[in-house]
């Protein structure tokens, strides 16, 4: 079932935006692109020894800072994950990643995290796996989705790179 097909059967809405072909978030900030709800960053990342993967979304201009989300959630080193294990845990290419691409998970070997700082009031954007559209659902569209999926959502706060002075 497509993603289109499988948000109309549970009754969910969205705006869907066209633009160029964005692989990263400074792509969209030169394209200057004017599009409702809440920009976001999606990082791939394993733990260090590549047995748990994860989808992070956060603000789009947040700089994680990973070793400090990796004592949070008492981890060994989080890092990105390789494209090759991009492509073969969601199906995806870099520049493509986004909550919508767990469809791809059905054994369900990544997990989610959502930055609790985005999770309120407006829409968050994502790919629908396709990097020239822009998908903008509400919170409560994700839980409907996550919940027909049985996945769980894990809201956390993000720790930031502290910025140089």
């Amino acid at each position: 079932m497509s993603l289109e097909s499988l948000l109309a059967s549970l009754g969910i809405d969205y705006h869907e935006y066209h633009h160029p072909p964005l692989h990263d978030c400074s792509e969209a900030d030169r394209l200057a692109l004017d599009r409702d709800g809440q920009r976001t960053k999606n990082l791939f990342l394993r733990d260090n020894y590549g047995r748990r993967h994860f989808v992070l979304v956060t603000r789009h201009d947040k700089q994680v800072d990973l070793k400090a989300l990796s004592r949070q959630m008492q981890l060994s080193r989080l890092g990105f994950a390789s494209p090759e294990r991009l492509l073969r845990y969601l199906g995806i290419a870099p520049g493509r990643v986004s909550l919508l691409a767990l469809i791809n998970d059905p054994e369900q070997q990544v997990e989610l995290w959502i930055d609790q700082e985005i999770w309120q009031g407006e829409g968050l954007h994502c790919h629908p796996m396709d990097n020239t559209k822009t998908w903008v659902l509400m919170p409560e569209a994700i839980e409907t989705l996550l919940a027909h999926w049985g996945r769980p959502l894990t809201l956390l706060s993000v720790p930031e790179q502290p910025c140089d002075s």
